[in-house]
Formats: structure tokens, sequence, C-alpha cells
């Protein structure tokens, strides 16, 4: 009998206090509809109703009222498409060995698209999203949206559909730069991704799962985190991760901030089923703006380099080297003529800043790195042994000098899908012809869609005309329209090989 009434009193205590919580709450929200000085404030509070919590903003009016995403959402539809990038599961015409009249034997039928055995190819169709960035119909996404696809096409929020070229890509960042040709885009702006703050709230804008134009809203989680799930060499992973709910379609879409400006490239999920489980990460925008002014300006990324294996120090990292727990990058390895050694930097140091930036993990170390290229000068401040010191690194670039790589800036080289280079005499002596242009990257375009040509091909001549610089590749192929014949040879293959395709420069 005394626990059944000890219970009733404890529930009548949970009872009482609840409304004293209760009558706290309401006096407040009245005193702050009367407070004068109230009415310049924004305040944001939490307030705990049955089995939930309701968000609740004051205007500057002091009036209270729930928080909404909508007048962001209306900023940031238009400027995000849907991505089709689709595959052939047999592209184009095999590659040919022997060809006794080779312009007759390519430049007949099989332009329509069929194998040479005449079967129709298999079509793989995957899905994502994209950022309109400005006006002149440049979008961002990622690269692993593109990658291996023959054909790209993207979908407004208004259901038109364009074909696109791909202008770049960076698969150390896992993105790409794309462009549609269309008038009246709406697009969004990137902002300093610096500013980013844990807690802020955010919203994910894509096509996931295939449904269109879908806005999740959440918070930003952690920043600088690596989930290593890039496995490029020179990968850089500093993702912003948010609780938004992010899905497989979201890739390549916008993260944003209330203001509607874009924060990061929505690329990757933590899940062990393949769907949304909690978390998503983002490439933040700063590294975005970076990849996006190189491929615009350079045609390719410039990769500053400090030459370092690094880890992020912690308690367990101090103990294994037996040296004082500082937060930090601790500095594992140093590689010979880079430009860390150059500066002085050695095994063992701790990073502690780079430019003024605190460096407390390596993500962020490389972030920082990242917006930088060959030549770039940074600051790095540094603990060895307790004492703090300064160093100013020259970066380099991953062949170990502080050049700048342009590669040829022509749009129907875009239109190919490749990235070339003039090979060297070295390479042209082995390879025993008198020079060449080497296909280095294949992306969507007219190469990969009606070709079976892999990365590493040198191109010797263009419709019989030699070549031997990527210029001479883009001054034969300038306004060309119809069937192009490319002739070249392969590193470590015995022969000559031929490709074919139609080019049509309207594309």
């Amino acid at each position: 009998m005394m626990t059944h009434l000890k219970k009733n009193r404890s529930k009548l205590t949970v009872y009482f206090f609840s409304a004293l919580i209760a009558l706290i709450v309401s006096l407040a929200a009245m005193s702050l509809n009367k407070n004068e000085e109230s009415k310049n404030t924004a305040a944001v509070q939490v307030v705990d109703v049955p089995s939930k919590k309701v968000l609740y903003t004051a205007d500057n009016e002091g009036n209270i009222k729930p928080l909404d995403f909508t007048e962001t959402t209306d900023k940031v539809l238009d400027a995000v498409v849907h991505i089709k990038s689709t595959k052939t599961a047999s592209s184009g015409m095999a590659e040919a060995r022997q060809l006794p009249d080779p312009f007759r034997e390519f430049f007949g039928d099989r332009f329509k698209g069929q194998s040479p055995e005449g079967l129709q190819p298999m079509p793989m169709v995957g899905t994502g999203s994209g950022v309109i960035i400005n006006e002149k119909g440049y979008i961002v996404t990622n690269n692993h949206v593109i990658e291996n696809a023959d054909e790209v096409e993207v979908t407004l929020y208004n259901n038109e559909s364009y074909k696109a070229t791909v202008i770049g890509t960076d698969p150390s960042t896992d993105l790409a730069l794309l462009q549609i040709k269309a008038d009246n885009l709406k697009t969004m702006a990137l902002i300093n991704s610096d500013d980013v703050e844990v807690g802020e709230w955010v919203l994910a804008v894509g096509n996931p799962l295939g449904l269109n134009s879908t806005v999740t809203a959440g918070i930003v989680s952690a920043k600088a985190r690596n989930i290593n799930i890039n496995k490029d060499k020179f990968a850089v992973e500093s993702f912003i991760q948010t609780d938004a709910a992010i899905n497989p379609g979201n890739s390549g879409g916008a993260l944003v901030n209330l203001d509607g400006n874009l924060i990061g490239i929505n690329t990757a999920i933590a899940s062990r089923t393949g769907t949304y489980n909690g978390y998503g990460f983002a490439v933040p925008s700063n590294i975005v703006t970076k990849v996006v002014e190189d491929l615009l300006k350079y045609g390719t990324v410039q990769r500053g380099m400090l030459g370092v294996t690094i880890r992020t120090m912690d308690s367990g990292l101090a103990k294994e080297k037996r040296v004082d727990f500082v937060k930090g990058v601790w500095v594992e390895n140093v590689g010979e003529g880079s430009a860390a050694q150059k500066a002085g930097i050695e095994p063992g140091d701790i990073i502690l800043e780079a430019n003024g930036k605190q460096t407390l993990t390596s993500p962020r170390l490389q972030e920082i790195i990242a917006s930088k290229r060959p030549g770039d000068k940074v600051d790095i401040s540094i603990n060895r042994e307790g004492k703090i010191k300064e160093f100013e690194v020259v970066l380099q670039n991953t062949q170990g000098t502080t050049d700048i790589n342009k590669k040829e800036k022509k749009e129907v080289l875009n239109l190919l899908g490749a990235d070339f280079e003039t090979i060297d005499k070295e390479m042209a002596k082995k390879l025993n012809i008198d020079g060449g242009v080497q296909v280095v990257r294949l992306y969507p375009g007219q190469i990969r869609k009606q070709t079976q040509m892999r990365e590493g091909f040198v191109i010797t001549h263009i419709d019989g005309k030699k070549v031997e610089t990527v210029a001479e590749v883009a001054e034969i192929l300038e306004g060309k329209q119809g069937g192009v014949m490319l002739e070249g040879v392969y590193d470590g293959q015995p022969g000559k090989y031929y490709y074919a395709f139609g080019l049509d420069n309207s594309f």
C-alpha cells in the first residue's frame, strides 16, 4: 500500500512541476511580446511540448513563430538540376588493327551507333544532381556522377533538358564541371565555407532515389571530416558533415545555408545499407571554388603539394611517439626534395597552423593546402620538441616543380571528352614515332561514346595528317563536321590502332 502511495505522490510531483514549467514558459512568451527592447532581436528558443520539441523564432517585432525554410527553398530550387549519365555496354565501334582501306571501312554505315556485329548496345543509366553556378551554364557536380558515361543530360527544375559538355574533372576531390547552352538560368552563389559553423541550419537539395527536386533540412554536425571514400592517389577529403537526409541521387547536389548560398556539394553518405543512415558529407565550397577556377583558367586542376605524410595528433599517437600531447598534425615522413623539406620541416614536427589557420586534424590541413597552387607560399607554424618554429613553404606540383600546367583550351577538345598531352622526345623515341599526342584521360564525349579507345592512346595522325602537338589536334578538328579517323599506338602494345567517330561541332 505504501509503495502505491509513493508512486501516486511521485506522479503528482511530476504533474505539479510540469504545470509550473508550462506557466513560466507562457509568462516568458507574454513578457517577450510586451518588452520593447526585444523588438530588434531574432532569438531562437526550444520549447518543450508533449513527445516532441518545436523550434520557435522571434521576428524583429518580437512576434514568436515557428521556423520554416520556404524562403530559402524558393531561392535555391531553380539552381539545382537533375543529371542523367548514360553508358552503352558496347560503346561504338571496335578498334581495328589492319585497314587496307580505312576511310571506306570506317566512314560507312557503322556510324549508326551499332557494334560491328550489328548488335544494339545496352544502355546503362545513372542519375545524380548538379548546381548551376553562373549564367553561362556552368554546372558543378560529382565526378562519380558522370564518370565512365558516354553522354550526359541535364534537366532543369522546369523540366527542360539539355545535352551537357564536360569541361573538366578532378577525381582527387570528386568534382566535375559541366556546361549547357541555355538562357535565363537561375544560379547559386558560393560562400566562404570556413565561415560555416557546427550546429547551424542547412538544407540539402537534390534528386534522391529518383525523387526530383527534394529538399531536406538538418544542421552541420561536423567539419573537416575524412571518411576514406575517395581512393584517388592524391585524394582530398575534408567534408562538411550534416544530418540533413542525403541518399543516392543527391550526389552533386547543393548543401546551402539559410541565406540560400552554396556551402558544399553533397557527395557521400555514411551507411551500412546504402541509404540514409544519419549522416551525409559535402565537399566544402572553398574547395569547389578552387577546382572550378582552375578548370576554367588552366583546363586542369593545379594541385599544390607539401610533400609530407601526416597523421592527426591524439593521445594514442603521442604515447606511441613518446612525446607530449599537442593539438595539431603529426609529420610522419617528409619527401625527398619536397616543398616541406626545402623549407626545413622535419619528421616529428607537429603542424599547428597554416597561413594563420589552426590545423587540428589532417583533413583540415589538406583542405587548406588544396586551396593553393604550385608556387604559392604558405606560412607553416610547427611545434618541434616543445618549441614553436615558423617556416615559409613554397608549394610544388606533383612533378616537384612550381610550374603551372596548362592544357589547350578549345571547345572541340571538350566535345571529344578527353584530356590531351604532347608527348616528349624520350617517349616518342621509345614508341619509335616522330611525335604524337597522348590521351591522358577520358570522360563523357564523342570518343568514349563512339569508340573503344583506352586512356594512354597516342595519336600520330588525324585523317591521314601527322600531328605532334595538342594545338595541331585542335586546329585540324576545329569546325570539323562528319567522320574523323584517328591513327596511333599504345605504349607496350605492337602495331597501329585506328579509331573513327562522327563529329558535330554544333553539339
